[in-house]
């Protein structure tokens, strides 16, 4: 029954349209309505983790490949070549999560539980939202854009919009608009 779930939320994940308009990352970056940038984690092939996961052992999960690498690095240069002020960059402790975030190579990397994923159960729904909902209200919109690197569940669960790999969602914590941004 739970592999039934787990797959019926895959494809879910990959058939969900994204229902709102898409901006340009370069009309983002002349007015940036939302000072919270999602971005989904960069290619890493397959569904959730294996059995065996572990947090503290990245050879345990499901982890970018080269072209992942390659997409987080090019995203990076996207988002360097915008001109964005980039106040802090915060990461899921997924190794995925934080290797995409390092391979932007946009600043020092922070990790964050409440950014973790759901998915398979891994760490409690409630709890790790609630957590992101504390941060979220914690954050300066005047210090710059905040870019929180994390996972589809997390992303939707906030903003109502599903991506890609790679994908990014603006987000306005105040007014809860979201708005997903074209790139890559």
């Amino acid at each position: 029954m739970r592999a039934i779930r787990y797959f019926a939320i895959f494809l879910w994940a990959m058939i969900w349209p994204v229902t709102a308009q898409a901006i340009t990352l370069e009309t983002y970056a002349e007015k940036p309505d939302g000072y919270i940038l999602f971005i989904r984690h960069a290619l890493a092939p397959g569904t959730g983790d294996p059995p065996h996961f572990s947090l503290e052992d990245c050879q345990t999960q499901r982890n970018l490949n080269q072209q992942g690498l390659d997409q987080a690095r090019k995203l990076g240069a996207q988002l360097s070549k915008a001109g964005l002020n980039i106040a802090d960059i915060f990461t899921s402790q997924w190794c995925r999560c934080k290797d995409t975030a390092r391979a932007l190579a946009l600043g020092e990397v922070i990790e964050e539980p409440g950014l973790n994923s759901f998915y398979q159960d891994i760490v409690p729904k409630k709890e790790t939202l609630a957590r992101l909902q504390q941060k979220l209200g914690q954050i300066d919109e005047s210090k710059g854009i905040t870019i929180m690197v994390t996972h589809f569940v997390t992303i939707s669960a906030i903003t109502g919009i599903g991506v890609s790999s790679g994908g990014m969602v603006s987000y306005n914590p105040k007014t809860r608009q979201a708005m997903p941004i074209e790139g890559r």
